[in-house]
């Protein structure tokens, strides 16, 4: 099982959380961005590799 580009292992998608709330994350998979809900931001995913910087994220209001 190979993942492409954009995947995340599903393992790995199971012990991340959001660096400010430690909610739960959702997976884009369209956007390549992990959603979360609680704190309105979206992390994007790079290459397959989260970027889980509140600096690198996007407000989901916007």
């Amino acid at each position: 099982m190979s993942n492409t580009a954009g995947d995340i292992d599903p393992k790995l998608l199971e012990i991340l959380v959001c660096p400010l709330t430690k909610g739960p994350l959702e997976y884009d998979r369209t956007a390549g961005e992990l959603i979360s809900r609680k704190a309105g931001l979206a992390y994007p995913v790079r290459d397959g590799i989260p970027i889980m910087l509140p600096d690198e994220a996007r407000r989901l209001d916007e």
